[in-house]
């Protein structure tokens, strides 16, 4: 196999990682009534004019299965970081006491979970979609190639394992989706 052909099957395989990687972070993000510190991930704070991640000005911990506590650093804080846990509207209502704030993971309904797996479902099929568009690209890639002298049974090895590839990586995907479902829907 040529060089050309092993660089771009190596950079189709890396860009469907970052795929399922991004898929992974967002699944985590779309909260199953559990209470998760990685819910506040992508929150920032005005901290001395910085947008700052909750996590670098206050501590993040989860107390019980239904409760994360936010303790600043800084007393100063408490109403930045509030603020910002309001404006990012992830359905929770921060409970201040003075000293730090509680986040209460509300029992889901019937119809959010399935609000919910709906939100993951679209987010499965993004990733889907990024991985054929990888695919595409790369059997594109791989036709040029070959109008510059690659030999034909080469051409359709590679383009067979793109393929193999993108068949591997969507199962992936289906396998994230399954997990995320029976995590949303378990009581």
């Amino acid at each position: 196999m040529s060089e050309d052909l092993s660089f771009l099957l190596e950079e189709t395989e890396d860009s469907m990682k970052k795929a399922i990687s991004h898929l992974e972070t967002e699944l985590t993000r779309i909260r199953a009534g559990k209470a998760n510190p990685g819910m506040l991930d992508g929150i920032t704070v005005d901290y001395y004019g910085a947008a700052t991640p909750i996590a670098q000005v206050a501590n993040v911990a989860v107390l019980d299965a239904r409760t994360i506590s936010i303790q600043p650093w800084e007393k100063n804080m408490l109403q930045p970081i509030e603020k910002s846990i309001m404006q990012a509207n992830i359905g929770i209502t921060p409970q201040n006491d003075g000293s730090q704030l509680r986040l209460f993971m509300p029992p889901l309904t019937e119809e959010r979970r399935k609000e919910l797996f709906k939100k993951a479902s679209a987010e499965g099929e993004h990733s889907k979609v990024s991985i054929r568009n990888l695919r595409r690209e790369s059997i594109e890639q791989v036709k040029k190639l070959q109008k510059d002298g690659l030999s034909e049974d080469e051409s359709k090895d590679a383009e067979k394992n793109i393929q193999d590839l993108t068949d591997r990586y969507i199962s992936l995907v289906d396998k994230h989706l399954t997990a995320k479902e029976k995590e949303i829907m378990s009581v």
